[in-house]
């Protein structure tokens, strides 16, 4: 079906394809949206995506996106810098951010460990946590739960367990507004041990 679309709308249609969670039908409507919609705003999208790759870069500290280093928070006094957040990726960051409801600071491992994957220790950003984990901190471990996102927290919590610093994880159970009929077998049964006093 593509073969009749010009080169540059099949290049165009590529591009947007190979985004998480697009798939052709999706990446060809916004070609084609693309096309229709003014030469400014096509210029202005192209500018935009050019101006992310060469703007953006990691933060020394914390290893989250910034176009100034230190980042904003790592750079903003108010917060709490022995209280580290650690996430898989800086988009992480911005999840906590919404909420208000964090005063301390980040720090993203790049990923998490995947022996089959061919992600040990070294492809990630453990080495800089343990150098910034000093005596008296609180390292919040907020990586996905999963079973590479439980190995890394297992891992990281052994790296730090003589340095006194204390290791927490997020808590996990149900999600507001979910059913218990339908949640799965292990967030039941971590909601379960996890439970609070009212």
């Amino acid at each position: 079906m593509l073969d009749s679309f010009p080169d540059s709308i099949i290049r165009l249609i590529d591009r947007f394809s190979s985004f998480p969670g697009i798939g052709k039908k999706t990446a060809q409507r916004m070609a084609f949206h693309v096309l229709k919609d003014s030469n400014e705003n096509a210029l202005s999208l192209a500018e935009a995506v050019k101006d992310v790759k060469s703007n953006i870069a990691a933060c020394s500290l914390c290893g989250g996106i910034t176009e100034k280093d230190p980042c904003t928070i790592c750079d903003d006094s108010k917060r709490d810098s022995s209280l580290i957040c650690v996430v898989e990726v800086p988009a992480d960051i911005y999840a906590f951010e919404r909420t208000s409801g964090f005063n301390g600071v980040y720090h993203v491992l790049g990923g998490v460990l995947s022996p089959l994957d061919g992600i040990g220790p070294d492809e990630l950003n453990i080495d800089s946590l343990v150098d910034r984990a000093s005596s008296g901190n609180e390292i919040v471990l907020a990586l996905n739960p999963s079973i590479e996102g439980d190995t890394t927290c297992l891992y990281i919590s052994k790296l730090l367990a003589d340095d006194d610093v204390k290791i927490t994880r997020l808590a996990r159970g149900i999600p507001v507004g979910g059913e218990l009929e339908y949640t799965d077998d292990a967030t039941l049964l971590r909601a379960m041990e996890g439970r609070t006093s009212l």
